[in-house]
């Protein structure tokens, strides 16, 4: 029985090669005369297995969804004697690839941007198989790699096909995140090396051009200044240095007041420091120039107490400019006694001079503070009431307080008596009224 099987299997191969419909393609040729490898007898369902048993790489596609059999649809259901027929020559193109009516879009390799522009033969050379045209940008590109390698093949990773120069590239993940301005930069504005290997991250490198304190501030622009906005610096003087600039502090320039390295200054925070020349005190008044003077104003001294010297204002002396009385600014030099300042006020000519505050004050210089009932031996009464100080006292002070108490010390050149009655007038004249006569008892 087996003999016979086999003699039926051999006449059917026989009949098969007797029947052949022609020559197969120049590259199934080895196989011309071996109908069982592409073909099973008595199953054409079991044809497509024969195919993919030796065409493996579409055998993988199709069962891995990639590729153009994985992918298009018809070509994984399909017999694939339905695109691919063979027996019609050596020179028979049983491929069936229209390449203007392609899609590219079944295969691992979709045409977008430029892509869609370029001729089949960029990509794919004759002498190669379609599907072994290469599938990553490097492999195109190489040659015009500006980076020469060093961001590796990864180029989707920055370029697209739409526009190869328009590059979105995640500075953010590098160690030097875009910020502010920074972010509106162009790549070779920092990276004049297009491989990006070595680009400086420390401002100065940058922005050296733009360096207004000509290289006196050091290289840590980041100090004060920001990408967001150069010339609004974050530097704070009341914060970073505890000095606030506060009044005209304020309007000086950084210049005013430190030398070419002001990061490296050992600044000295006391007025004197910066205001020696000034100091129209000379020295005289110590070094707490901020006792009497503010930011707000150096020639403004709003501050002084002057009760806590030996001459406190009182009266009008506290609605008078320091000038008034302070010639000169060395205030120690300044004298404290009245006729110092009012010699030209003194209606006394000089006469009492020792001492002003025993009949004058600061509140009213017309007020005179002098009793005569309480403070002389000589109480004023009647008609003395009304005589000025000058009708009696018209010397010294001195000569004032040795004048006596007759009436004839003031009453000599009255005394129609020729002093035949002596100095004791009060006997028979009064206070009230000299013409007046007493009784005498």
């Amino acid at each position: 029985m087996s003999a016979c099987n086999n003699m039926q299997t051999a006449n059917a191969q026989n009949m098969e090669s007797l029947i052949s419909p022609g020559e197969l393609v120049t590259s199934h040729a080895e196989v011309d005369s071996e109908c069982s490898s592409c073909h099973k007898l008595f199953s054409r369902s079991q044809q497509n297995n024969l195919c993919i048993e030796c065409h493996e790489d579409v055998g993988e596609d199709i069962g891995s969804r990639t590729g153009h059999h994985g992918k298009f649809a018809d070509a994984r259901t399909n017999e694939c004697a339905a695109c691919h027929t063979d027996h019609e020559g050596r020179g028979a193109d049983i491929v069936g690839l229209n390449e203007s009516t392609f899609d590219h879009f079944f295969t691992d390799f979709e045409l977008l941007g430029k892509h869609l522009d370029a001729f089949c033969v960029d990509c794919h050379k004759p002498s190669d198989k379609h599907r072994d045209a290469p599938g990553t940008c490097i492999d195109c590109h190489q040659e015009v790699d500006v980076h020469k390698d060093s961001l590796g093949s990864a180029c989707a990773d920055c370029h697209n096909p739409t526009d190869w120069e328009d590059a979105e590239f995640d500075h953010d993940a590098t160690d030097y995140p875009l910020i502010g301005h920074h972010i509106e930069t162009d790549c070779l504005d920092c990276h004049e090396d297009p491989t990006y290997l070595g680009a400086p991250t420390d401002c100065f490198a940058c922005h050296k051009a733009d360096d207004a304190h000509d290289g006196r501030s050091g290289n840590e622009c980041g100090n004060c200044h920001s990408p967001i906005d150069w010339d609004d610096t974050i530097f704070d003087h009341g914060r970073d240095t505890q000095f606030p600039l506060e009044g005209s502090h304020g309007e000086l320039t950084c210049n005013d007041c430190h030398s070419e390295d002001p990061f490296t200054d050992e600044m000295d925070r006391a007025c004197l420091a910066c205001h020696l020349d000034d100091d129209v005190h000379e020295g005289e008044q110590g070094e707490q120039c901020q006792d009497c003077h503010n930011e707000a104003s150096w020639e403004e001294a709003p501050y002084f107490a002057h009760d806590l010297t030996r001459f406190p204002l009182l009266g009008e002396h506290d609605n008078i400019e320091c000038e008034s009385c302070h010639e000169t600014q060395v205030f120690a030099d300044t004298a404290s006694d009245c006729i110092a300042c009012h010699s030209e006020d003194d209606a006394h000519d000089g006469r009492f001079v020792e001492n002003c505050g025993s009949c004058h004050n600061p509140v009213a210089w017309d007020l005179w503070l002098f009793d005569h009932n309480t403070q002389s031996d000589f109480p004023l009464s009647g008609a003395h009431l009304d005589v000025a100080c000058n009708d009696c006292h018209r010397s010294s002070l001195t000569a004032m307080r040795n004048m006596g108490d007759s009436c004839g010390g003031c009453h000599r050149s009255d005394d129609v008596h020729d002093r035949e009655f002596g100095l004791d007038c009060g006997r028979c004249h009064s206070d009230s009224s000299f013409k007046d006569v007493r009784s005498l008892q």
